[in-house]
């Protein structure tokens, strides 16, 4: 099936589905249809002739006959005869049986979990590994490749607006004047200090024992990273007033 005009460049794999996607807010629902979807879910399993509904980031609905609420809840309706629906993250540790529940199971096409998944030809897709392959070693014969509820690839494309990732190497520290971040945080034991500075730079001193651990930092909304002068990476995680990294809880002093 040619999935682009070489001609024009224009899509023609449900172009007007792709339109609609790229400028919904998220606020409506968008519905891939009458596809084989393996949701790799140990209780939902494989299903043919079956519906992926979500909103936004997150899958609401999956299994047969959705589409008879499609009009009633103006979805985008994405037609994908022949395709073959997979989860985008394959959970290699839950394939092994290393998960104990299903809800640790999270690269999962269940309802409540993220809308990340992949559409390829049914032929393509002997099973959740053939068709992740696909993406891998034939990209122009990915139908759809969905992220958080948004394309990334399209018809062996780029999607329009789609995330850039980020370049490759270590970033610049910006300027962290100001921020309600910086400052020395103190675990509950009083073991760990943290001194968080503007210039980017932190440094611990660990049961009294000064300069344990020097090095840069970056801040991303409430992850902050670590680039410590010896070479290793590290992470933390504000919440709310606390500040937890490697095991210990701080607050500033």
């Amino acid at each position: 099936m040619t999935i682009t005009d070489t001609g024009t460049g224009t899509v023609s794999w449900n172009p007007e589905a792709l339109a609609e996607i790229v400028s919904n807010d998220g606020g409506r629902p968008v519905l891939f249809t009458n596809a084989r979807v393996m949701t790799m879910d140990p209780l939902i399993g494989t299903m043919t002739g079956a519906d992926l509904l979500f909103v936004g980031p997150l899958i609401v609905g999956v299994g047969p006959s959705l589409v008879t609420a499609a009009q009633d809840d103006d979805a985008i309706v994405v037609d994908c005869a022949g395709m073959t629906i997979v989860p985008a993250v394959v959970d290699t540790v839950a394939l092994a049986g290393g998960r104990g529940r299903r809800s640790e199971c999270v690269a999962t096409l269940t309802p409540g979990n993220t809308t990340d998944f992949l559409v390829v030809p049914d032929e393509l897709a002997a099973d959740v590994p053939s068709a992740v392959t696909t993406l891998i070693s034939r990209p122009e014969r990915v139908r759809a490749l969905v992220a958080a509820g948004r394309p990334v690839l399209w018809a062996g494309t780029d999607a329009p607006g789609r995330v850039t990732a980020p370049e490759t190497g270590v970033p610049a520290v910006p300027d962290l004047t100001g921020s309600p971040r910086l400052g020395v945080w103190i675990d509950r034991k009083d073991f760990l200090h943290q001194e968080l500075t503007a210039d980017g730079r932190y440094d611990e001193t660990r049961g009294g024992r000064p300069h344990a651990y020097r090095g840069r930092f970056w801040i991303d909304g409430d992850r902050i990273d670590y680039l410590d002068d010896l070479g290793f990476w590290a992470y933390g995680e504000f919440k709310g007033d606390e500040l937890h990294h490697a095991g210990y809880v701080m607050k500033q002093s």
